[in-house]
């Protein structure tokens, strides 16, 4: 086994190559964990991170949302626990090998669409939103912030459990990463 990459052989990456190729396998299992460590966090939100991503991807499912939309609502703020001030970037990367472009930017944007209705609170620009208008996935996040992710704090509402939402993820991360729904637009 090599020491430095550039002592390696064909040889020693195949092992390397089978072995990834088994964690990528597992990728939903690691995912569903990192999800779940949101429920961990105590941010002064009316309901913690976790059951506010799965009320959030509970709305967008009773609202109709494609297997790929849900999954970005389901997995939005999955970087809370470890990015928690570039969140929406963390997901996005997370997300972006098995999603398409638009709904990787909705993820990765969806935080200044948010401020919407809170930015002036902490002496930012609750318009901030505006400066993307023209883009492709504008009223895609708009859509995705103000029927489902704003409306998600309800200790109240009837959200799902993590099992109706185990089919789409498993479908999403069994795609190939980097394939076609990952180059056009969705």
């Amino acid at each position: 086994m090599f020491r430095s990459f550039d002592e390696s052989t064909a040889d020693d990456w195949v092992p390397i190559g089978v072995k990834f190729d088994a964690f990528q396998g597992e990728i939903t299992s690691h995912i569903i964990g990192a999800l779940k460590l949101l429920a961990t966090l105590d941010l002064g939100y009316p309901i913690d991170r976790y059951q506010h991503s799965l009320q959030t991807a509970t709305r967008a499912l009773r609202d109709g949302a494609d297997d790929e939309t849900l999954v970005c609502a389901l997995l939005h703020d999955v970087g809370d626990a470890l990015a928690p001030t570039n969140h929406g970037a963390f997901a996005a990367t997370m997300l972006a090998p098995y999603i398409s472009p638009d709904n990787a930017w909705m993820v990765e944007n969806h935080e200044a669409f948010q401020g919407y209705y809170y930015a002036q609170y902490f002496g930012g620009d609750p318009n901030a939103r505006a400066a993307f208008r023209g883009h492709p996935a504008f009223e895609r996040t708009v859509r995705f912030t103000d029927t489902w992710d704003q409306k998600a704090f309800d200790s109240g509402y009837d959200t799902l459990p993590l099992d109706a939402f185990i089919p789409a993820l498993n479908r999403i991360f069994s795609r190939p990463a980097w394939g076609p729904h990952s180059k056009a637009g969705a």
